[in-house]
């Protein structure tokens, strides 16, 4: 079962792609989940650049949003979020974003480690809506699919003091119950959300 309608995730395939011969960035967010999980595919993209490669971008129509600290490119229905070193304010410092990253298919991308973070402070600020609900799926997906070291992600948390985020990652998963959106039968799901849950709480 697709999030997002496959036209718009084509599209942003796409678009992704056409970037990515054009500018060097770390791929975060929705993309960089499919990348790891094979999941659900995304309908924007998120992007960390350097300020040498923000330069580059100002070729583009770039527009800067102070309010969330970001850059943004419209491509008729697509956004491109881009995040920059030291004026960013993404749940890990945009600056740290390259100590985790890795080359996966041809991308430079976020560890699965690192990514649950990211989309973990997302979801908590975004909580019901219908992009909350789809970083809730990403967080499932990336637990049951990416080969995510959950004492590399404890690591993460214990240096940026968000240990509190083990105690909600194990509340959410607690109470995710949409296999279909993993494309998982019922017994597959709850198989590995009791295998999972129990590394949580012994990682803790």
């Amino acid at each position: 079962m697709e999030f997002w309608n496959s036209l718009f995730t084509e599209k942003s395939w796409d678009l992704l792609k056409e970037i990515r011969k054009k500018y060097d960035f770390i791929l975060i967010g929705g993309w960089a989940t499919y990348l790891w999980t094979k999941q659900q595919k995304s309908k924007d993209i998120d992007i960390v650049v350097d300020l040498n490669e923000l330069q580059k971008l100002k070729q583009e129509q770039l527009i800067k949003n102070d309010r969330l600290k970001k850059y943004e490119i419209k491509f008729e229905d697509i956004d491109v979020d881009i995040y920059v070193p030291y004026f960013s304010k993404l749940t890990l410092p945009a600056e740290d974003i390259k100590n985790y990253s890795t080359e996966l298919e041809g991308f430079n991308v976020i560890s699965p480690e690192a990514l649950l973070v990211l989309k973990q402070g997302a979801e908590i600020e975004r909580g019901n809506s219908t992009k909350g609900e789809k970083d809730k799926i990403d967080i499932a997906s990336i637990l049951f699919f990416s080969g995510i070291n959950l004492n590399s992600y404890k690591i993460i948390l214990k240096k940026y003091k968000l240990e509190n985020y083990l105690e909600n990652l194990i509340h959410l998963l607690k109470n995710f119950k949409d296999y279909n959106s993993l494309n998982l039968t019922p017994r597959e799901f709850k198989l590995k959300k009791e295998k999972i849950l129990k590394e949580l709480k012994s990682t803790g």
